[in-house]
């Protein structure tokens, strides 16, 4: 059944999505000077006024837009599993490290890197931070876990793939000034090699 206020609440989560999806690329494309809620808004297509009703302050929204990354990855990371049930041996292991790494060099990556910049240097939103992304670190790990079918109980296979993940974060640190895109490859390759080998033993 249809109630009337269906309609409201959907225009309300569609201008809660532009002015998430608008965050994520001013951070991304413009740093965090021009992540300011008057542009965001600008940037989405609604008033200044309908942003601060969704999102009162600055931090609100940047935070918001931070879980709402947290989702898109999470959702992509879905995805990318599912094509890897054909998949087996060196070669499965190749395209989970490949897909990790890759993640860290897209608009999100960067958007987050952003805001951890500047949480760096500031408390107040540090506090808000810190234990989202305490969070987010322990899905990407066990997101990996499931990709590579390892055992994380072994104290050799938790820190392998732990190792993974702080390679594939450098890598797309690597990557924000420069385009990295053929070292990557291989260092992607010889990794996954090493991983996989490492990871049978």
């Amino acid at each position: 059944m249809v109630t009337p206020h269906e309609p409201k609440q959907d225009r309300s989560r569609a201008t809660r999505q532009r002015l998430l999806e608008a965050t994520i690329d001013c951070l991304a494309e413009f740093g965090w000077a021009a992540a300011t809620v008057a542009v965001v808004a600008e940037r989405a297509g609604v008033s200044r006024g309908a942003a601060q009703h969704h999102f009162p302050t600055r931090e609100d929204l940047i935070t918001a837009a931070l879980e709402y990354m947290f989702d898109v990855r999470d959702g992509q990371a879905r995805a990318e599993a599912a094509t890897l049930a054909a998949t087996s041996g060196p070669a499965r292991t190749e395209a989970v490290v490949s897909g990790l790494v890759e993640s860290y060099t897209s608009p999100l990556f960067k958007a987050a890197l952003q805001v951890w910049t500047h949480a760096a240097a500031d408390p107040a939103l540090s506090e808000r931070i810190v234990p989202l992304e305490a969070k987010f670190g322990r899905a990407a790990h066990r997101r990996a876990v499931e990709a590579l079918e390892v055992d994380d109980s072994d104290p050799v296979a938790h820190h392998l793939v732990q190792a993974t993940l702080d390679l594939a974060r450098g890598l797309g640190l690597a990557d924000v000034l420069t385009d990295d895109s053929v070292r990557r490859k291989q260092i992607v390759q010889q990794w996954a090699a090493t991983l996989h080998t490492a990871l049978q033993g």
